[in-house]
């Protein structure tokens, strides 16, 4: 992994090691002005990753999800700048399930270019620069047990989807049908993208609100293990969107995760014949 990698990383396990100390022990949870629920452990992880971000690069402003709720806004314009979520599915650490994760995304002219995503509770991480992705196996203390290069798989001709648990809906089950899915896998935070980029399904669509910082880490991971990540059109799907009419600054649209896309294309020319 390059040196942007494994600064990435360092910051990333040691804000889930201090995310994982609360877990254990539990802790006060209290709403934000949007309803959404926040803990100690969103806040002391963010601490952490803003502190090590400041000092290692001072000149690349970072929008970070605790902060904004804040009303701290950076002016990220057209540069470089990094999209944190301390803790990626709030929801699922409060009622004691494990996949909860950090997310630290590098973003360069739109796209997200490095990233990783820790899942602390799991003791694995997903690691993603200069078009490399790699799973991390972690002890017990968070320190590196192993590195395994990760890729998407080959689509086949049945397709497995993963769906999140929280908030899948109507336009989530239309997609399904109209793909022919009948297999999916249910998980929740960023991780869909992680499985996507480890091979372990195939699709991940997604009908319904997400904010860059809930996608851009994980979108790093699956471009970097060959996936894309579409709007429904069929553009790419962008970050540091603001002053949108139909939605709030960083908000997504609506958007589908590919593992392995080719031989949906090939399919699509063989149908014009």
């Amino acid at each position: 992994m390059t040196p942007l990698g494994k600064l990435l990383e360092r910051i990333a396990l040691d804000a889930g090691a201090a995310i994982l100390q609360i877990y254990e022990v539990g802790c006060k949870i209290s709403c934000k002005k949007d309803g959404s629920p926040v803990t100690e452990a969103d806040q002391r992880a963010e601490a952490i990753i803003l502190d090590q971000l400041a000092v290692a690069f001072p000149n690349i402003p970072v929008v970070a999800e605790e902060a904004v709720a804040s009303g701290h806004i950076p002016d990220v314009g057209r540069g470089s700048f990094f999209l944190v979520d301390p803790l990626d599915g709030t929801k699922e650490f409060i009622n004691r399930r494990d996949d909860f994760t950090v997310n630290i995304a590098l973003i360069n002219e739109g796209v997200p270019t490095a990233g990783i995503v820790c899942a602390p509770a799991r003791r694995c991480a997903y690691v993603a620069d200069e078009g490399r992705a790699e799973k991390l196996h972690l002890c017990r203390d968070f320190e590196i047990e192993q590195r395994q290069a990760i890729r998407v798989r080959k689509r086949g001709p049945d397709l497995t989807a993963i769906a999140s648990r929280s908030h899948s809906n109507a336009g989530t089950e239309a997609f399904l049908r109209g793909q022919g899915i009948t297999e999916y896998l249910s998980v929740g935070s960023s991780l869909k993208f992680c499985l996507l980029a480890e091979g372990k399904a195939d699709v991940y669509p997604r009908f319904g609100r997400t904010m860059e910082w809930d996608t851009a880490a994980g979108n790093a991971v699956l471009e970097c293990a060959g996936g894309s990540v579409v709007r429904l059109d069929g553009s790419r799907l962008l970050y540091g969107k603001r002053m949108q009419l139909e939605d709030s600054d960083f908000a997504n649209p609506h958007f589908i995760a590919w593992g392995d896309m080719q031989p949906c294309e090939e399919q699509n020319i063989a149908d014009r014949k």
